[in-house]
């Protein structure tokens, strides 16, 4: 079988969710390809191939944000693949030859049509418009031959709104986990936020549930704009707010690991990787009470209403009680086991060996 990954959304020097998804996921393919399976990397930049694995057959095409995508397939063909994976619902699919997966990670931007600030700004004005209404959304599923997505609450969602007649595979998103280890809570109340500033994802309630935990420090570990900087300190008591603008792997697995827990009030989510990535390193989480933290947090995580800051507090103070972090620790690194690359990897190929088996609809 000769599979091809588009790894076009692989971000140049730092990963983000998608780019590290379909990083994570072409590593735990490679040992799980028998001896006549070939893996090909679709590019568009050389220095994608820094957060790849070694190795690869790669084949270079235009950028995912060309005026060519919607013929990107003209491109594909000469390749003669077996199958194409895509991690977004947006590679052009006219004139393919090749059984096609697409991803839908979520429907946050149906609902909070803010497009990400680092877009250009032609693609974000495309991005409003595209969120305008559904149909453009089901046009393109239409067109695969199957459709991928990240957690079972989005499947669910899909669903709901019939944005496809085609087959929907959860293949889970995933986090690295080492080795389990007992753990104690560590000193003070050190509170972790990593994730965009984006209005859904509800930072303010976190900066001012600080109020109610004295002494408490919230470390916000993402880039960040001035404005959006600016805007927190003044909710947050003083000196409250440890702002990095952007860490490193090593540095954020470095502060998970001395922290009281992580915290997310996000309002939507198509997964939640943050969540893993904490109860992977036994650090507790405290997370909206919505229903994708439901499906990633489990039992293990304590919950509060998205928009109340003194429920939030209420949950943080709950972990200082004598055994109940070392207990939700212990919990939360049970529940990450439930969230793996490799597992995720398989559900992917047998998918992709079926669509290369039976050809393209």
């Amino acid at each position: 079988m000769r599979l091809a990954i588009d790894c076009r959304y692989v971000r140049i020097g730092t990963h983000d969710g998608i780019s590290r998804y379909t990083a994570s996921l072409v590593e735990a393919l490679l040992p799980l390809l028998g001896h006549d399976d070939e893996l090909v990397a679709l590019i568009h930049d050389d220095r994608q191939l820094e957060q790849l694995p070694p190795g690869l057959t790669v084949q270079r095409l235009t950028a995912p944000t060309s005026a060519r995508e919607p013929w990107v397939a003209a491109q594909v063909n000469r390749i003669r693949p077996d199958v194409v994976f895509s991690p977004m619902q947006t590679m052009g699919s006219w004139g393919r030859r090749y059984p096609l997966v697409l991803t839908l990670h979520d429907l946050i931007y149906y609902v909070h049509r803010t497009p990400p600030h680092d877009l250009p700004g032609p693609v974000r004005l495309l991005w409003r418009l595209y969120h305008l209404a559904w149909w453009p959304q089901r046009l393109l599923l239409n067109r695969a031959d199957a459709v991928v997505t990240v957690s079972e609450t989005t499947r669910a969602l899909i669903a709901r709104r019939r944005l496809t007649r085609r087959r929907v595979v959860v293949v889970p998103n995933a986090a690295a986990r080492p080795a389990a280890r007992e753990r104690t809570r560590p000193e003070g109340v050190e509170l972790v936020y990593m994730g965009s500033f984006m209005p859904y994802k509800n930072v303010e309630t976190l900066a001012r549930a600080l109020h109610a935990l004295p002494g408490a420090r919230l470390h916000l570990l993402s880039r960040i704009r001035p404005a959006d900087r600016e805007r927190l300190e003044a909710l947050a008591p003083p000196r409250a707010l440890v702002v990095y603008d952007g860490v490193s792997d090593d540095e954020y697995a470095s502060i998970l690991d001395g922290a009281t827990a992580l915290v997310h009030a996000s309002r939507d989510e198509g997964f939640g990787i943050p969540l893993v990535e904490a109860m992977g390193r036994g650090t507790p989480v405290v997370v909206a009470d919505t229903p994708i933290f439901r499906e990633i947090g489990g039992e293990a995580a304590l919950y509060a209403a998205p928009d109340d800051a003194a429920q939030f507090a209420q949950r943080v103070r709950e972990l200082l009680a004598p055994g109940e972090w070392e207990a939700r620790s212990r919990a939360g690194y049970a529940q990450s086991a439930r969230f793996d690359w490799g597992r995720s990897a398989g559900i992917l190929l047998e998918l992709l060996r079926e669509l290369a088996a039976t050809g393209r609809r």
